[in-house]
Parts: structure tokens; sequence; C-alpha cells
């Protein structure tokens, strides 16, 4: 059976250069995502592909 599931989200607020949003709002917009969306990917695939430290 189908069940339809919403991931529990929180509110988190971040400084970054402006240089970086305009550059996250334009692929967001290249992309057809909201920038949101652009940034959880982003942070996703970065800490997935961290380098582990020995």
């Amino acid at each position: 059976m189908f069940d339809v599931k919403k991931p529990e989200m929180a509110n988190k607020t971040f400084r970054l250069p402006v240089e970086l949003i305009k550059r996250l709002e334009t692929v967001a917009q290249q992309k057809g995502v909201s920038v949101n969306n652009l940034v959880l990917q982003c942070c996703q695939y970065a800490l997935d592909n961290l380098k582990e430290e020995k």
C-alpha cells in the first residue's frame, strides 16, 4: 500500500556570501528547483563525499 511520508524538517538560519547566494539562485532557476532544495542536495552530496580523516 502507498504510504505518503513527510520528512521531519527544522528551520535554521545560515549566513552565506552574496556571490554564493547568487550562484545558488542561478543554478536553482536553471534546474527548476527551489534554492532550499538545491542547498539540501549540495549539503547531502558534500557530506556523503567527505574525505575521512585517519
